[in-house]
This record gives structure tokens, C-alpha cells and sequence, in this order.
């Protein structure tokens, strides 16, 4: 087995002595969402979180971790972060913004903390898997110990039987 090195998200997790597990998977450029990441990892869709960057009118950039099978509803994200409206940030400042490529972006460790939301669900399951901040690793780890990490809130952030192959 290849040695997996650590990322920015593991060296955070270390730091504040969070268990978790490094989950590499095979990436496929030209289908990087989370449903393949699903598909990879063997594990059920609604477990593998992705982390989607949004702009509110209001209060500038906030973070929302959904179910890898769903989207987000904009007018549920722009409320409950304190905004009239919300939208995704476009794709090109996803890197200046968090430091993170589309495919890899984590909550854990960004450029700057963002307010963060986990759609509610994450809390159901004894672990999520999130991005460990490159393509082609995932980390297994407690919903609860990431949203305690980064100060994260719970609310329900998607468009009701509305997922996505994204």
C-alpha cells in the first residue's frame, strides 16, 4: 500500500487530536462528483459530503457541506446564513478564495474561516466522508467533531427531492 501523505485538513485534524481515517480513491477528471466518490469508496451517497462555496448579498462568502446526491437550495442557504439572496461562487475563484481546486475543496482549512452549515443529516451517521482537500483523498471522520472544529452550524440547506448527478 502507497503512503498516503498528509494534508493541510489531516495535519488540523492532528493538531486538535480529532480521529479520523484518510480514504484515497481513484479520481476520474472528467467526473468529479461526489456520486463517483460514492461509487469509489463503496459506501452510501448520502454519507459523502460535498463542500460548496456560496456568496450571499449580504454577508460575503459562507460555506455549505451537503449530501454528495443533492443541491443546494439557494433561498433555504441565503437564510439561514443572513442573506436576501445567495449564489455559487463562480468556478474560476474557488482556489483565490479558499486554496482549494474543484474536486478537493474541504471545509477544514480554508484561506480564511468561512460561516459554515452542514445540512442537518451529516448528524445521523456515525462518520461522514468529507474532502481532505485534494482530489483523490476523502476523510472519514464524525460530522460532530468537524462542526465542533470549524464552529459549523446544522440547518436544512437542500432543494427538497431535488438531487443531482453533480
Amino acid at each position: 500500500m502507497a503512503k498516503i501523505n498528509k494534508t493541510n485538513v489531516a495535519r488540523i485534524l492532528d493538531s486538535k487530536k480529532i480521529p479520523y481515517e484518510l480514504i484515497p480513491y481513484t479520481v476520474d477528471e472528467n467526473n468529479l462528483a461526489a456520486t463517483h466518490i460514492a461509487k469509489e469508496l463503496n459506501e452510501n451517497i448520502e454519507q459523502v459530503f460535498k463542500t460548496l462555496v456560496l456568496r450571499g448579498d449580504r454577508t460575503g462568502h459562507f460555506v455549505c457541506v451537503i449530501p454528495g446526491n443533492c443541491e443546494v437550495d439557494l433561498k433555504k442557504a441565503a437564510k439561514v446564513s443572513g442573506n436576501k439572496k445567495a449564489e455559487m461562487i463562480p468556478m474560476k475563484e474557488l482556489l483565490p478564495t479558499t486554496g482549494y481546486i474543484r474536486g478537493g475543496c474541504s471545509p477544514v482549512g480554508m484561506k480564511k474561516p468561512f460561516p459554515t452549515w452542514f445540512h442537518h443529516t451529516c448528524t445521523q451517521f456515525g462518520y461522514i466522508y468529507l474532502s481532505a482537500g485534494v482530489r483523490g483523498l476523502q476523510i472519514k471522520v464524525k460530522a460532530a467533531d468537524i462542526i465542533s472544529l470549524i464552529s459549523a452550524a446544522t440547518a436544512d440547506l437542500v432543494a427538497s427531492g431535488n438531487t443531482s448527478e453533480e
